[in-house]
């Protein structure tokens, strides 16, 4: 009996040695059905569309079927002139469905069973489902677009679309600098997103003037970890457009040189203008290279129902940003007129060169009928300002005056040298005058005007200095300036403090 039992587990331990266990908990022995050499695809990105799988191997009959991870597939058996089964060929349509996530699956076919012992399934494929392709990636802007030669370090921001993460299985989004035929991979600082990322631009890169282009790299979809076949991964991927970098002499920037990070400062330097109750802040910030004026609307103190917006103030009347910069935003007391200088010739129709004073109308607090509107100010009938730069103003409480500070420039060598070294604020050099403009509004039987209350050019000297504009009184009654030369600069004046002085302006104002 003991000799018995024995032999009846030696009998046991070899059916268990050769029989094998599929995916789907049958055991068989070995391949009893056909076999499998090859399948085309291997591989696709999740996401494909419904697709065909060809399978080559021998001993498909006309009833094979292909499995895809247990599941029976809708499978096409080829047949000669005969109607007899190709035993080399099967097809198969596998569902879009199947493919939808990265993954692997396990293809394999099943012919008819025939006998005990034999369950048709052939050896098994795998399948691989590749991560969707990575996206070329869009670059819109950066910022700073220029700096000055031996500058320091300094961090780039890049906008645009379609940027990969740090997390992303790729690796995420690369930022390449090109200049005088090599190219630096730049550090990415943390924080990055789909549509802005920061990087350093080190010391080294701005040691000497040049121009670089700056692109943003995608890596290409990687394939599945464990891919023992040719793996491609999922592909796409690719550079942007490159975007221009100036690095300009030590001496400066040429004229039209895209804004570069002392450009950026002066705008951060600016101070932003807010309303008497607080809600409203009118700033200056950087957008698409260029300043412009925004207009935040915080809700503090409105209605539970009020959203915080951000808008863009130095704008047409259908939204297109100013073409050139804009600053110095001044504010009324409830935040509806904002006024701000801006070189920009598209506010309004015929616009003077260089920079002007304009008065922008948000409607806030005006009502659904009220359209905003935007109206030049720097004007005078007598062409006073004519060839002038007018620049920094103040907008009284009800938003009705307006006091600018106007430059006409002077042209001598030295005056030019001063020039060149200031970009944000206009001209620093030439003759100076302070205008206040009366814009009417909320008056009855009043003609808008601009009327002078500092001297004429040439009673005083011009300053290299950075320009200082004028501060107007609530009621548009006073005006005070800093950096003036003499108290004899304005018609009526009275000295504050140190090169500080009060401007005594019509008493009907």
């Amino acid at each position: 009996m003991k000799r018995s039992w024995t032999a009846l587990a030696v009998t046991l331990m070899a059916i268990f040695v050769v029989a094998g266990c599929n995916d789907y908990g049958n055991t068989f022995q070995n391949n009893t059905g056909a076999t499998i050499a090859s399948i085309s695809p291997g591989q696709v990105s999740a996401g494909t569309a419904d697709f065909t799988l060809t399978v080559n191997g021998s001993m498909f009959v006309l009833k094979t079927v292909v499995q895809w991870n247990g599941k029976t597939l809708a499978t096409t058996v080829p047949v000669d002139s005969t109607g007899a089964a190709l035993t080399t060929i099967v097809t198969a349509t596998v569902p879009a469905a199947l493919v939808a996530k990265p993954g692997t699956a396990t293809v394999i076919t099943l012919n008819p069973a025939s006998g005990a012992g034999n369950n048709g399934l052939s050896n098994p494929f795998v399948f691989y489902i590749n991560p969707p392709p990575n996206p070329q990636p869009v670059l819109t802007g950066i910022s700073p677009r220029s700096a000055l030669a031996g500058s320091a370090q300094l961090t780039l921001t890049l906008s645009g679309t379609s940027f990969l993460p740090p997390t992303d299985p790729s690796g995420g989004s690369q930022v390449n600098w090109s200049a005088g035929g090599t190219q630096r991979k730049l550090t990415i600082l943390s924080g990055a997103s789909a549509t802005q990322i920061q990087a350093t631009v080190t010391s080294d890169l701005l040691a000497n003037a040049s121009t670089a282009s700056v692109t943003v790299f995608n890596p290409p979809s990687p394939p599945q970890p464990g891919c023992v076949t040719p793996c491609t991964g999922g592909g796409g991927g690719g550079s942007s457009a490159p975007v221009t970098f100036t690095v300009c002499p030590a001496s400066g920037c040429p004229p039209g040189t895209p804004m570069s990070a002392s450009s950026a400062a002066l705008v951060a330097e600016e101070t932003p203008a807010l309303s008497l109750d607080g809600r409203y802040v009118a700033y200056t910030a950087v957008q698409d290279d260029r300043a412009q004026i925004f207009l935040r609307d915080t809700c503090e103190g409105a209605a539970s129902g009020c959203q915080p917006r951000t808008t863009l103030l130095s704008a047409t009347a259908d939204g297109t940003p100013a073409n050139e910069e804009s600053h110095a935003p001044s504010m009324s007391a409830d935040g509806r007129y904002v006024a701000f200088s801006s070189a920009a010739t598209n506010l309004v129709e015929n616009a003077p060169p260089g920079r002007q004073i304009y008065l922008l109308d948000t409607c806030a607090g005006a009502g659904d009928s009220c359209k905003p509107s935007t109206n030049l100010l720097s004007t005078d009938s007598n062409g006073a300002l004519v060839g002038t730069e007018s620049i920094l103003p103040s907008v009284s409480s009800s938003g009705r005056y307006v006091a600018f500070l106007a430059i006409t420039p002077s042209y001598s060598a030295n005056q030019t040298s001063a020039q060149s070294k200031t970009s944000a604020s206009g001209t620093n050099s030439g003759y100076r005058q302070v205008f206040i403009r009366d814009t009417c509004l909320g008056a009855t039987n009043c003609t808008p005007k601009t009327t002078r209350i500092s001297l004429q050019p040439g009673d005083g000297t011009a300053s290299g200095a950075k320009p200082a504009g004028p501060a107007l009184s609530g009621k548009a009654g006073h005006v005070a300036i800093v950096g003036a030369n003499a108290a004899t600069l304005f018609t009526r004046s009275v000295a504050v403090d140190d090169r500080v002085f009060l401007a005594i302006a019509n008493q009907q104002h």
